[in-house]
């Protein structure tokens, strides 16, 4: 699947840096393959390397907030058939050594039950989602449109607010649930006493931010923090990254085309601006515990008296994703109006929680009780819990379904505006 996605690239646009705070897109067709055997050829396999500089030059990606721009030139790195002759060697050498490994070995824990290949499938599947970030910023005319899938249609929703009851939810994975992989930050679970709360039946729409920036809400300090409205003036932010201004009227950028503004999607902006929308609605967004209730908890016989029903794997039940239930696992490229996926509600009613855009909320991105670092990989969440960085849950079309379980936790810092990335508010 990574493979089809590069070929989305046109050729001659492999080394463009379609975002400034990234690499180039060269750098992560051999990123993907030098992960994999780093960790399981050279880490868990203790398979000797053929190519050190590769596995070094291919092994870390950048953070936005990592202290400057990148300054490398195009010709600092590899040709591409050197990186595809490289990443060759990694799979054969990793299919082979695989075919002969135990699965069971009590001397390997990282391979018992297939642990470290969730670990690189995941990652992989991660990048299959923030790489459609990076290429959608990519001139429409370097890239090769891919197929597209028949887009639903939906009538226009009136936002309401929806009144979830107070109870409790949980956060986290158990490390005691055995068959179910979770990243480090995923651990431990726990329960959240949430007070009652009102909050969005729906994302905010295209519609909504355009009553937003209409009101002048890019012009008012007010509803700014200090740090986002010096971000905002330095950087002249005046409008989400994905629309685009055409003589009087606003079109949307999408991965492969120009498009009159859909009223109906939900606006993807950075955590800074959909905070400055909350204020200017006189809501907030929703907390991380807030956004579990909302999604995954269930009315009990007696809601008025607190009581609470089982809460459920998934905002429609326990069953698995599938395309009825929402827009994600790589059925389309683009946004789907709100309110297209009524299978898809939680049971309180709260449409679109999973897919159609990840949501911001207002947690900061920090451990749970009982966090311990991957040995492995000890900064995959460490290195962001500096406050930076908030919690967001959900999906989005390009998020693989297996990512779609109820611990994960996605996190960006706040002036990121590149993510599939949307929101909704809450009146506490």
């Amino acid at each position: 699947m990574t493979d089809e996605l590069f070929e989305v690239v046109r050729p001659a646009a492999l080394y463009e840096r379609p975002i400034a705070e990234r690499h180039r897109i060269a750098f992560y067709i051999g990123h993907l393959e030098a992960f994999d055997w780093n960790l399981v050829g050279k880490y868990v396999l203790g398979i000797n390397s053929f190519h050190e500089g590769f596995d070094r030059l291919f092994a870390f990606g950048i953070d936005p907030l990592g202290g400057g721009l990148p300054a490398d030139q195009p010709s600092d790195w590899p040709r591409i058939a050197e990186i595809r002759e490289y990443n060759a060697r990694v799979r054969s050498a990793l299919d082979a050594a695989l075919e002969k490994v135990l699965f069971d070995d009590s001397r390997q824990p990282l391979l018992r039950d297939g642990y470290v290949l969730n670990v690189a499938l995941e990652h992989r599947l991660m990048h299959a989602e923030t790489l459609a970030y990076m290429f959608h910023q990519l001139p429409l005319d370097e890239k090769v449109p891919g197929p597209a899938a028949p887009t639903p249609e939906a009538p226009a929703v009136e936002p309401r607010m929806v009144e979830i009851p107070a109870g409790t939810t949980t956060l986290g994975l158990a490390r005691t649930e055995n068959g179910y992989f979770g990243w480090d930050n995923e651990y431990d679970a726990h329960t959240a006493d949430v007070p009652a709360f009102a909050i969005g039946a729906y994302k905010v729409t295209n519609r909504q931010w355009l009553e937003f920036m209409t009101a002048g809400g890019y012009d008012e300090a007010r509803y700014w923090s200090p740090s986002d409205w010096e971000w905002k003036r330095q950087h002249n932010i005046s409008h989400p990254v994905f629309w685009q201004r055409r003589g009087d009227q606003w079109f949307c950028r999408t991965m492969f085309s120009e498009i009159p503004l859909p009223d109906e999607w939900p606006v993807y902006v950075s955590h800074a601006e959909a905070s400055a929308y909350a204020r200017w609605a006189g809501k907030a967004l929703p907390t991380e515990a807030q956004w579990h209730r909302a999604a995954f908890g269930t009315p009990g016989p007696h809601e008025l008296n607190r009581g609470e029903g089982p809460e459920r794997q998934y905002p429609w039940g326990d069953e698995h994703p599938g395309p009825s239930r929402g827009n994600f696992d790589f059925c389309h490229w683009d946004p789907t109006p709100a309110g297209a996926f009524p299978a898809g509600a939680s049971a309180y009613g709260v449409m679109d929680l999973v897919g159609n855009g990840w949501e911001w909320t207002s947690t900061p991105f920090a451990p749970f009780p009982g966090f311990r670092a991957f040995p492995f990989y000890p900064g995959y969440s460490a290195n962001f819990f500096d406050g930076k960085h908030h919690v967001m849950k959900g999906g989005s079309a390009r998020t693989a379904a297996t990512l779609l379980r109820r611990s994960f936790r996605n996190w960006f810092q706040g002036h990121y505006q590149y993510v599939y990335a949307g929101f909704r508010c809450v009146e506490n």
